[in-house]
């Protein structure tokens, strides 16, 4: 049964990172894409609008 209580938190981990790349997959692209493309552009123009200080 030891055997058991150790495999089991790697394949929990497991399909939970498998999860977690199928809603990445699934959430890119469509409505979100301009949202985050939008999102992505406003802060580079934002990093690019403040000056960047020079360091001794």
């Amino acid at each position: 049964m030891d055997y058991v209580s150790a495999l089991l938190p790697p394949f929990v981990m497991a399909a939970l990172f498998i999860g977690v790349i199928r809603v990445i997959i699934k959430t890119q692209g469509g409505v979100n894409k301009t949202k985050e493309d939008a999102a992505v552009d406003a802060a580079l123009a934002q990093a690019q609008a403040t000056p960047r200080r020079e360091q001794a």
